[in-house]
């Protein structure tokens, strides 16, 4: 799902955001609610809403064995740059993130945004929101899953420097991701 988000483009630097797990739901611009499991499928039930906040993102998920709320935004009183890497237990889940910057020429990043917003806008599980006056300033997300994780990847373009901030995550529920690595070792 692609979106034109009605607001001003606020972060602008790649290096202001901050990572931050758990809190509360912020003010969105843009959501989709998502049905996660159920239906006879194996893995997760329950919700996973997908949140665009400015040039920023939040993924809150209700599912299995808890909840989590991932933020990546322009935190008041954060600096901290994102993470290259976290893993934590959270709500009964085993959590992974990552994020990484590509720097890119002007030709290159309106090629690389057009290319993630198409693949964004024909997502069954994605959402895209691009602000208005630059079609390469967005703030995208998908997310997918299986009988033992969630994953998503998230993108924030910062045309003005060339800059694009990738995220991946991951919510693993441990039992079902043992259970899966025994089966998976008694076939090999």
């Amino acid at each position: 799902m692609l979106t034109t988000l009605q607001t001003s483009y606020t972060d602008t630097r790649a290096g202001d955001l901050a990572w931050c797990l758990g809190g509360d739901p912020l003010p969105a611009l843009a959501v989709r609610d998502l049905r996660l499991g159920g239906g006879g499928r194996p893995g997760p039930s329950g919700t996973l809403q997908l949140r665009l906040l400015g040039a920023s993102h939040q993924v809150l998920i209700d599912a299995g064995p808890g909840q989590c709320l991932e933020t990546v935004a322009c935190l008041p009183g954060r600096r901290t740059p994102l993470p290259a890497r976290v893993a934590k237990q959270v709500g009964g889940w085993e959590y992974e993130f990552a994020a990484r910057i590509e720097a890119l020429p002007p030709h290159d990043f309106a090629a690389r945004a057009q290319e993630l917003l198409a693949l964004v806008e024909g997502h069954p599980r994605g959402l895209a929101g691009v602000f208005p006056g630059d079609p390469s300033a967005f703030t995208a997300l998908v997310t997918q899953g299986g009988p033992d994780r969630l994953l998503w990847r998230t993108w924030h373009a910062y045309p003005q420097e060339g800059q694009l901030v990738c995220t991946r995550s991951s919510l693993v529920v441990p039992e079902i991701a043992e259970i899966a690595g025994v089966a998976g070792a008694a076939g090999a």
